[in-house]
This record gives structure tokens, C-alpha cells and sequence, in this order.
């Protein structure tokens, strides 16, 4: 089985869903629009996750992107015309939060193919993910203070346990980027592969782990995992409650006004 292949044979859609030998995969699949994130992307991903954490044929659970992006977080388009700051921003927060929940919750392995470049709730989200297999021309980003916001997906916790609070506050607060060795090497990234043969060597390894018993790979997440999950539930909902804040303040609309100008030019 080949990712790619499985993606060509999907129906088009702006979150491609496949399953195929135990495995349910997800492609984020907006190339022109840098594969970012609308509501409805967020909503068929959250209702597929919930489905797959209940389904006995399903044993993992792949995430993607198409082109030269994982993904480019969400899809700012949704800040452009703000009529009401405090609605959009709780609306926004009660979405983040179930999209969130929804990955702490995850019973089975979780594996991220970091295709290409990863920015905002893409790259805070892997530090929720079991496995981050990265070609070598992916690059991970989390630039939240650059439009006023701070950090969100549990990063503010996982990071830090991730790689250390040094590096973590490279990214989350000053906007450092990474590339694949750098991720590699902080402990984000489990593996590099060369990009041309990207697919073709993670498939082989993702078929022989859905050869692997359920119930074994159930329990042993749970172990590995489940004592942080009331943990993370909590940061989540810090995280939420902070940017239910930073929707609704001045910086932020400076900063997404000076965004939007940027993009016109």
C-alpha cells in the first residue's frame, strides 16, 4: 500500500478519507490554499477520529498533506471579516477545543506523515501523535506571537516535555523554525526520510505495524499515554480560555490587518 497512490483513488475533497488494511488516513488536501484548515475540514476530521476510536476494523490512524504541505494550520480567511470578535473568537476556541480533545482521547497510535512544511495547529498536534515520520524537506513552525496569539494543541505542555524548555521557546514564543534534522534531533520527529522516496518507505513500515494486534496496541498507548490525559485535558482548556482573549485584543487584529495587507500586495 502506497499513500500516494491511495490519495489519487480518493474522492476530491478537502479532507481525503481512506481506510485500507487497518489503516484510516487522512489527507489534508487543499494544495492551493497550503492544505490550511476551514471549519469543515476540522469537522470531518474530528468526526473521523471519533469514528476510527470505536472501530474495530481500524488499528491506526494516519495524517498527511498533498503537495509541498502537511499543512498550514488554519485557514486565516475565517479572521478576515470580523463582525462580532466575541463570538468568532468563543466559536473558534469551542472548535480548537473539541479538535484537540479529540487527539488526547485517541485510543489507537496516531501516525503523522510531515510531507512538506507544517505550521501552526499541524506541527502543536504532533506533539499528540504516537509516531512523526518527516520527509527531508519538511520544516515545522509555530508562529503565534507573530499575530498576537500564544500557543495552542497542548504545546505549551508538550513541547517543553518534548525537547526541553530552551527549544520549545524558540518556537512557541520567538517563532523559530525547524527542519526535519532539527525536529529529529529535539526528539519531535521520530524519523527522516529522503522525500522522493518518502511514501514508498513509510508505507512499508505502517503495514507491518497494522499487522500488530489491537488490543496490544490499545493498551500499550494507554500505558505510555494515559496518565497525562487528565493533564492535557487541562492545558487544552488554559490554552482555549487564553485565546478566547487573544481573538478579541488589539494585537491581534493589528497583526491579522497587517497579514491581510502583506497577502494583497
Amino acid at each position: 500500500m502506497k499513500y500516494a497512490s491511495l490519495r489519487a483513488f480518493s474522492s476530491s475533497t478537502d479532507a481525503v478519507v481512506t481506510f485500507q488494511n487497518g489503516v484510516k488516513t487522512i489527507t489534508f488536501n487543499r494544495p492551493t490554499k497550503l492544505n490550511s484548515l476551514t471549519e469543515d475540514m476540522y469537522r470531518t476530521i474530528i468526526a473521523t477520529m471519533k469514528e476510527s476510536n470505536t472501530d474495530e476494523n481500524t488499528k491506526l490512524l494516519v495524517l498527511t498533506g498533498t503537495g509541498d504541505f502537511y499543512t498550514s494550520g488554519t485557514d486565516v480567511a475565517r479572521f478576515r471579516n470580523i463582525e462580532n470578535p466575541k463570538k468568532l473568537a468563543e466559536e473558534s476556541a469551542q472548535m480548537f477545543m473539541e479538535y484537540v480533545t479529540t487527539f488526547i482521547d485517541f485510543k489507537k497510535p496516531i501516525i503523522a506523515l510531515v510531507n512538506g512544511h507544517s505550521v501552526g495547529i499541524g506541527t502543536t498536534t504532533l506533539g499528540l501523535t504516537d509516531i512523526v515520520f518527516a520527509s527531508d524537506k519538511a520544516t515545522f513552525s509555530t508562529p503565534f506571537s507573530t499575530l498576537g496569539l500564544v500557543p495552542e494543541g497542548c504545546s505549551s505542555y508538550t513541547f517543553p516535555r518534548i525537547m526541553g524548555y530552551a527549544k520549545a521557546n524558540e518556537m512557541l514564543i520567538f517563532n523559530q523554525r525547524l527542519n526535519a534534522e532539527e525536529g529529529h534531533k529535539c526528539g519531535l520527529v521520530t524519523r527522516v526520510f529522503p522525500h522522493n522516496k518518502f511514501y514508498d518507505e513509510t508505507s512499508k513500515l505502517i503495514n507491518e505495524m497494522a499487522k500488530l494486534p489491537l488490543k496490544s496496541l490499545v493498551f500499550s498507548k494507554d500505558l505510555v499515554r494515559g496518565r497525562e490525559r487528565e493533564l492535557l485535558h487541562k492545558v487544552n482548556q488554559a490554552e482555549n480560555d487564553r485565546l478566547v482573549e487573544r481573538w478579541q485584543s488589539e494585537e491581534f487584529f493589528s497583526a491579522i490587518k497587517k497579514f491581510f495587507a502583506k497577502l494583497a500586495k
